[in-house]
């Protein structure tokens, strides 16, 4: 049966006879125990049983997780995309069935409520901060955030309107702003680039594999990671993140699309995004 989809049972109406009426009735009641009996429990009108999930890159490992523990508390599936705030945003305003779009930002999903795709407003899910991260072995021999400046060292990046990019440029400016940091900070940084990645979850595996000495990542990344080292922030530099979720106005999910970010915002989908590294909201 088809999502949504609710059968009615067929009753004959040419019974006829003095016993006509209680012939009509008990072949209705076969045919509704027939219809339960063949195909389970029919969903109430309206109902939803799978939401589709736009999430940030950064948020894919904790929605797996919220993904289950959602499905055991309202029966409700989520079918998830996950990918570069940005590019996630750019298909929905290009018409992709997206129920719930949940960003590393705040500027995307309120573009899409300036563009009239949303029903309400920005919630505000969870909140991050950023790493400097090296591989284990640490190939380029880097000691402090500001050799992402020095002559030779590969940097891994994201692209342009990732997010992450603007995150990684604020922290530039407060590295930049550091005594003794060279004046041409951020352009030694730009320099030392070998390639931009589509999403920091790529920024990140590019890392673990070594195919780089160092990158600008969230905190939540490198919570359960193994092959990364993490170079100390100085006091005060480090840059707060801000994830924001709407419900997209896509007819008959408006409802279900509220229940889950409610429940995001909630006790439970706080905690488990805690254990994934993600700071919980007031």
């Amino acid at each position: 049966m088809s999502r949504g989809s609710r059968h009615t049972p067929v009753c004959p109406r040419n019974v006829r006879g003095p016993h006509g009426r209680g012939v009509f009735r008990a072949h209705c009641l076969l045919a509704a125990l027939a219809l339960v009996a063949g195909c389970g429990p029919s969903p109430a009108p309206g109902q939803v049983t799978t939401l589709t999930v736009y999430g940030a890159a950064s948020l894919g490992p904790a929605l797996e997780s919220i993904k289950s523990a959602y499905l055991a508390r309202s029966g409700v599936d989520l079918l998830l995309s996950t990918g570069s705030s940005a590019t996630l945003r750019t298909q929905i305003e290009q018409g992709a069935p997206a129920d719930v779009f949940l960003s590393a930002d705040l500027q995307s999903p309120t573009a899409l409520v300036a563009g009239g795709l949303v029903d309400g407003q920005v919630v505000v899910f969870a909140g991050n901060r950023l790493a400097v991260i090296v591989p284990s072995d640490n190939p380029g021999n880097l000691s402090s955030p500001l050799d992402l400046g020095r002559p030779g060292v590969r940097v891994v990046a994201a692209a342009d309107r990732v997010p992450i990019t603007t995150y990684a440029t604020s922290l530039l400016e407060r590295l930049a702003a550091i005594p003794g940091a060279p004046p041409d900070f951020a352009v030694r940084y730009a320099a030392n680039m070998v390639s931009r990645e589509p999403d920091v979850a790529a920024v990140m595996a590019r890392i673990e594999l070594g195919e780089g000495d160092v990158a600008i990542v969230y905190a939540s990344d490198v919570a359960r990671a193994t092959n990364v080292r993490v170079l100390s922030l100085p006091e005060g530099r480090n840059v707060s993140v801000a994830y924001g979720g709407v419900v997209i106005a896509a007819p008959g999910h408006v409802a279900a699309g509220h229940a889950l970010l409610d429940w995001l915002a909630g006790t439970e989908g706080q905690a488990i995004l805690a254990r994934f590294g993600f700071s919980t909201v007031p």
